[in-house]
């Protein structure tokens, strides 16, 4: 009678009698092996593909952005202040962490059928729907706390006693509450707002 241990070194022996004997063409093991560089390769090359778009220079190169909120940011505290510290289109509209970051850029495939068909390629078009691309935005920040301003502005390391006695009453009261959250009240922070006409709170 075979032992345990027979029984699985028998079954080792025959796995990997397996593996090395000849396929029709190539063997299981060189299969296996040559199934695994090229999946590294796969994840090496998306990955870097994932990185690139998620730049600055990827993002202006459609001169939809660059003429239009890129010029726009160029003048705000978020791309030049003292301490020399700028956020990125990626900063604020894509989320750090990986599966936050691989959903945006699902849902952001989208705007690519916007760069195809030339939907907002002039300045004229882009003014003509900068409302309905901002309140989309609006949204998707609303919806996840601002999850992208929250990976720079802590709450926690917020020092309200320096702040304006305005902006110290209207965090305590709605942003440590829970109430709001930062992109109900600063909404232009980094670009030009639309007609904001019908929008709660700016009548």
């Amino acid at each position: 009678m075979l032992t345990p241990f027979k029984k699985l070194w028998g079954l080792v022996c025959r796995i990997w009698s397996s593996a090395n004997r000849p396929a029709k063409h190539l063997s299981i093991g060189f299969l296996t092996i040559g199934g695994f560089v090229a999946g590294v390769m796969f994840w090496g090359g998306f990955n870097t593909a994932l990185e690139y778009t998620n730049t600055e220079e990827f993002c202006v190169s459609c001169h939809e952005m660059g003429d239009n909120v890129f010029v726009e940011l160029q003048p705000t505290i978020h791309y030049s202040n003292r301490s020399g510290v700028r956020a990125t289109c990626p900063d604020c509209h894509v989320p750090h962490n990986w599966t936050d970051k691989i959903s945006r850029k699902m849902q952001a495939s989208k705007e690519v059928w916007g760069k195809l068909f030339g939907t907002i390629n002039t300045r004229e078009k882009f003014q003509a729907e900068r409302r309905r691309l901002a309140g989309h935005e609006w949204d998707r920040l609303k919806a996840n706390n601002s999850l992208e301003c929250r990976n720079c502005h802590s709450t926690e390391s917020m020092d309200i006693t320096v702040q304006s006695t305005r902006a110290a009453e209207a965090h305590q009261t709605f942003l440590f509450t829970g109430e709001k959250t930062c992109i109900d009240c600063h909404k232009g922070i980094a670009h030009e707002l639309p007609d904001m006409t019908g929008v709660e709170g700016w009548e």
